[in-house]
């Protein structure tokens, strides 16, 4: 009994063994049977974790933020900081609760063009980043800011691609220059955007910090591959080497090696194979950019371009593709999918579209096996356009010039890198002063010319001088127009014609209530500013010379209150002042209530002391000016027709032509331009929003600024301040004063420059860092600018424009057949006369002075006529 227990007891163990093995057959053949429900059970698990791990990825992403990133113009970083910038993109992907899944943890860089701007620049993460994020290392040549959600509007038709890299899979992509600019292609593809289209692209490239476990599951693949790989190369080189031998590799011929060793008998030689041993595969080569952990990360890229139009949408996708292979090399981008005839399978079909909008609304990262990178392949796409990007100049950047837009400053004709033309404009109330340089005929003039005629047709006032009269020949033919010309005057000084006519101009005329101290102000620095006279030089003859006029103003003062205007002194009446004492002491009676005490003092005890000959060097000046026939009838009369302030506010087209530039042309311009700096500045007596705009033109401001230097600069100090904007054209800046140069490169809101020497067009290209250089400008053809602006506070160039042409541009507004009517009108409107009877009424008019002197003087005068210079 004893000796039967183990052998029940291994007969049971065999059976249960038998009994287990029979019970895990039937159960394979049960599943075998029902393997559909096996199926199913795994793909609801699946479908279930998915669900769950969707969900929670979806938590997390909702916790984003949004950072635009704007360069300056002069933006360059050095390959250092742009990796920096990537390490931080790596580090902040990260920045999520542990429960996050995966496919949640990626900062995402987005480069959107929709026509309103060349391409912005975003970057979007986890909102725990943000501070991480909102500090580059680009310094402050990048403005980080807070941006918004974008809301795009539906557009017909839309193209998805996502692009993975082909090629080597462990090859790396181009190492692209960062001059130009990497980004340069993907600018190019979409400068032509139209936004009127509804045209969009936009470009999202993920950046995730992979998992170890995903890298060494991808580095045993490819070591697995490269294995593999190096096995067949054996197999094939063995194979060619028995095809080599005769092909003793078949049966055949083994069967024929046998025979033939039996007939030759045991002699015979017999040839042994050797198949070669696979090459040691080397883990460096196979594994490429993979060997290494540091600064690796994969990268999902999708692409999205949308248009109104059929095609468009489909052509820009190409663009972009077209402008990613300048990333290609040994590995490339590719857009994923397969091909079926005319059909292709991608993120746009409906098998994967969904996939496609999850991660592209919610910012998550599931990119292919093979988009992995090192952060420098990243390098042209991990910062803003630089200064080496050309970017191009879109509608929403400067606005199209519409010819009567009253807010709208024509600038040129911008030509856009598609080739498409249009012409270009600023904003008229941020336009404040302009300056435009080059060579005599290269079309800075006719630039001028055709602002200034636009902005008269949309109702804007102007004073256009030139000292050489050429501008308003060539500008009446598209002012002759019906409503224009009770606007348009013409002061001209050049005397053409048997019988030229001439306006006229009282600088001392107090008919229009000015204050008497601003007025001799004016004047007298005018003549110190053109004769070159300071309080060192000669302090004298600017003393005499302001008590002269102090009295002259006091005088004209009282004729217009007497109701007398045409009985006012001029300033020929200098001379009768201080050489005839019977005038003097008629004049200092009737101005004794007005001046001050101390001119009064100064005519009782200082005037009878001067010598003979103290007041000829103001007298010399004034007798130049009356032995001109021209000045003297313009500044003789004794109510002139000539108001700037009236101009400025009234929207008056003002053509002024001075007639030259010797010393009494620069004299007299002098008092012009000192009399619009006091009458601009006599402004302050409005409110703000009641100052009409007013731009004054000064074309050759070589000539102008002999005469007047600190005028003219003071004018493009002040003048923004009463709404009044200068305009001026110059061929050399060099050859301007310092003052003026200095205020018109500090003040210009436009700045632009034609073809000229190297040397006069210098300072203008140095202004804007060389780019571009004067080699480039000095080889321009006629007719071009480089032209930077002032666009919605935005500095806006230099960009190449070509200047408008009068006849093509205004050609619907020429009006050849009126121009004689103009003319007519515009010397009307400015009250211009004969030039004989004006110079009979200035000569007649020391005798009326005289007389109302007579009949007004106080019978017993408190000042006594002084007995000294006679």
């Amino acid at each position: 009994m004893e000796s039967a227990a183990p052998a029940l007891t291994g007969a049971m163990a065999t059976g249960s063994v038998a009994g287990l093995l029979t019970d895990l057959l039937a159960a394979a053949g049960w599943l075998g049977a029902h393997w559909y429900l096996l199926a199913m059970a795994a793909a609801a698990a699946t479908a279930a974790g998915e669900a769950v791990v969707r969900r929670y990825a979806a938590r997390a992403s909702s916790q984003r933020m949004a950072l635009e990133l704007v360069a300056s113009r002069h933006f360059e970083p050095a390959t250092e900081e742009i990796f920096r910038h990537g390490l931080q993109l790596a580090r902040a992907s990260a920045a999520l609760p542990w429960w996050a899944p995966h496919r949640a943890r990626t900062v995402q860089i987005r480069l959107r063009a929709d026509g309103t701007a060349p391409l912005r620049y975003r970057i979007e993460g986890p909102a725990s980043s943000e501070r991480l994020l909102a500090i580059t290392p680009f310094g402050p040549d990048v403005t980080v800011t807070k941006a918004t959600p974008i809301t795009d509007k539906r557009r017909k038709h839309t193209v998805r691609a996502e692009f993975v890299l082909r090629g080597n899979p462990v090859a790396p992509l181009r190492e692209v220059p960062l001059e130009p600019d990497p980004l340069q292609p993907l600018v190019d593809a979409v400068s032509d955007l139209d936004a009127e289209l509804g045209d969009l692209a936009e470009i999202r490239l993920d950046i995730q910090q992979a998992p170890r476990w995903a890298l060494h599951r991808r580095r045993r693949q490819l070591l697995a591959a490269a294995h593999q790989t190096a096995r067949r190369h054996a197999q094939r080189s063995s194979s060619w080497l028995r095809q080599g031998a005769g092909g003793r590799d078949s049966v055949l011929a083994h069967l024929r090696e046998q025979l033939t060793e039996r007939t030759a008998g045991a002699g015979s030689a017999r040839r042994l194979f050797v198949a070669p041993a696979p090459r040691q595969v080397d883990e460096a080569q196979a594994l490429g950019k993979l060997a290494e952990d540091d600064q690796l990360v994969r990268v999902q890229l999708l692409v999205v371009c949308s248009a109104n139009q059929e095609g468009r949408a489909q052509a820009r996708l190409a663009q972009v593709h077209a402008a990613l292979d300048v990333f290609a090399g040994r590995s490339r981008w590719a857009i994923r999918g397969w091909r079926l005839g005319p059909w292709r399978v991608g993120a746009g079909h409906w098998l994967y579209r969904s996939s496609f909008e999850r991660r592209w609304d919610l910012g998550q990262c599931r990119p292919p096996r093979a988009n992995w990178v090192r952060m420098e392949e990243l390098t042209g796409l991990l910062k803003p356009p630089t200064r080496h990007c050309r970017l191009p100049l879109l509608a929403a950047d400067v606005p199209s010039f519409v010819l009567g837009d009253p807010q709208l400053l024509l600038q040129g004709t911008y030509r856009s890198p598609d080739g498409r033309e249009r012409l270009v404009a600023t904003y008229a109330d941020e336009t404040f002063f302009e300056v435009g340089v080059g060579k005599a005929g290269g079309g800075k003039t006719e630039r001028a010319l055709a602002q200034a005629i636009a902005w008269a047709h949309a109702g804007g006032g102007l004073m256009f001088v030139d000292p050489h009269r050429d501008s308003w020949p060539r500008a009446m033919t598209f002012l002759a127009h019906d409503d224009l010309m009770p606007r348009i005057t013409l002061v001209d000084l050049n005397g053409l014609g048997p019988n030229p006519h001439v306006s006229s101009w009282n600088p001392l005329g107090m008919q229009h209530g000015r204050a008497p101290h601003e007025v001799v102000e004016a004047i007298t620095d005018a003549y110190a500013s053109a004769l070159g006279w300071d309080d060192t030089t000669a302090p004298r003859a600017i003393t005499i010379l302001t008590a002269a006029l102090a009295v002259l103003v006091a005088v004209n003062a009282a004729a217009c209150r007497a109701a007398r205007p045409e009985d006012q002194a001029t300033l020929f009446h200098v001379r009768a002042l201080v050489t005839d004492p019977a005038f003097r002491s008629a004049a200092l009676a009737i101005a004794e209530d007005s001046i001050n005490e101390e001119t009064r003092s100064w005519w009782r005890t200082v005037f009878p002391t001067l010598s003979p000959d103290a007041c000829a060097v103001i007298l010399n000046p004034m007798v130049r000016l009356a032995a001109n026939p021209i000045t003297h009838a313009f500044l003789g009369q004794p109510v002139g027709a000539y108001d700037i302030r009236t101009a400025m506010d009234s929207r008056t087209i003002m053509w002024v032509c001075p007639g030259g530039s010797g010393p009494t042309d620069r004299l007299l311009t002098a008092l012009l331009a000192r009399d619009l700096l006091r009458a601009v500045r006599s402004r302050r007596d409005l409110p703000e929003e009641q100052r009409v705009p007013f731009r004054p033109y000064f074309d050759e401001l070589i000539t102008l600024t002999g005469s007047a230097p600190e005028t003219i600069a003071a004018m493009f100090e002040d003048f923004r301040k009463y709404r009044v904007h200068v305009h001026g054209m110059t061929q050399l800046l060099a050859r301007l004063p310092a003052a003026v140069r200095l205020s018109l490169m500090q003040n210009a809101s436009t700045l632009a420059t034609t073809a000229g020497s190297k040397s006069a067009i210098g300072p203008v290209t140095a202004e804007w860092g060389d780019s571009p250089s004067a080699e480039q400008v000095a080889t321009m053809e006629r007719f071009s600018h480089y032209v930077s602006m002032n666009v919605r506070g935005r500095r806006i160039g230099p960009m190449k424009v070509r200047g408008p042409h009068l006849d093509t541009l205004f050609a619907a507004q020429a009006r050849p057949q009126q121009v004689p009517a103009l003319e007519q009108a515009a010397l009307t409107n400015a009250g211009a006369l004969p030039l004989a009877e004006l110079t009979e009424h200035a000569t007649d008019q020391l005798a009326r002075v005289t007389d109302f002197l007579a009949e007004h003087a106080p019978t017993a005068s408190r000042v006594q006529p002084s007995k000294g210079y006679e």
